[in-house]
């Protein structure tokens, strides 16, 4: 019997370690952006999304005489006893930017924007109202700028986010972050321009990265974070992970009855 006991103990040990250790990553593998020798430049003006065929505009015209402005902003509410101009958030005016790149806005007409940032189109938007209001102003946001984060995070899913400039690290944290079973050091990023779909891939783990093209993200942009080998292990089991974890059961059990 103490044969047996010594035994059953030390499988139940080893079963334990095993756990343990198969459960671990080693730091090098889990912490973002460790340090290197690589010079840090990162600037956003490099990387600006570019206005794309059907993305959704938010345009506001507006002026220092709110009147003026009523015939470039279709749905808008004025307030009583003010000359200030209040658009609703909910209301203000869309336009969808057509697959040839247009828009076609009140008294102005058909716009080409495709291709420019969202600088660009404001200031475009701004010389053909200078015709019709002294000193316009142009508000303009993107309505749909979305990103979807998919594979070993928290929270997969799709976000709509109110401004362009975003991070894979932000999306990311919109996620939940990586899981414990992510990989960190291929990180996989879908990208379309101009109808064509391409990948590129992130490394995580190295601060160069920051310096990366893809560290910013465009609308409609994919993040997917592939499973480490375990968690890929972990899958084939399937169904047979049950029966295994039975088995172990059954064997404690049988170990622990014959060693009383």
């Amino acid at each position: 019997m103490r044969l047996i006991s010594k035994y059953g103990l030390t499988l139940v040990c080893v079963a334990i370690m095993l756990t343990i250790f198969s459960s671990c990553g080693s730091r090098k593998n889990m912490v973002y952006l460790q340090p290197d020798s690589t010079l840090i430049d990162t600037q956003y003006e490099q990387y600006i999304p570019r206005i794309q065929p059907n993305d959704i505009l938010t345009i506001v015209v507006t002026a220092a005489d709110p009147k003026v402005t009523a015939p470039f902003n279709p749905v808008s509410t004025m307030t009583t006893g003010s000359m200030t101009q209040q658009v609703d958030m909910a209301l203000r005016p869309t336009y969808t930017v057509s697959n040839e790149g247009d828009i076609i806005l009140p008294m102005l007409g058909k716009l080409h924007v495709a291709n420019l940032t969202r600088v660009e189109a404001i200031e475009k938007i701004r010389s053909e109202l200078s015709q019709y209001i002294k000193d316009p102003g142009v508000n303009m946001n993107f309505n749909n700028f979305r990103v979807s984060v998919l594979g070993e995070v928290a929270r997969p899913g799709s976000f709509i986010l109110p401004t362009e400039r975003v991070t894979v690290l932000e999306a990311l944290g919109l996620a939940g972050d990586m899981t414990i079973r992510g990989v960190r050091s291929n990180v996989m990023l879908i990208r379309e321009k101009d109808g064509k779909k391409s990948t590129h891939r992130l490394d995580l783990t190295k601060q160069n990265t920051l310096n990366s093209p893809y560290y910013y993200l465009a609308q409609n942009d994919v993040i997917y974070v592939e499973p480490n080998k375990s968690q890929i292990n972990n899958s084939k089991l399937g169904a047979n992970s049950n029966i295994i974890i039975s088995i172990a059961s059954l064997l404690i059990t049988v170990i622990s009855v014959l060693t009383r």
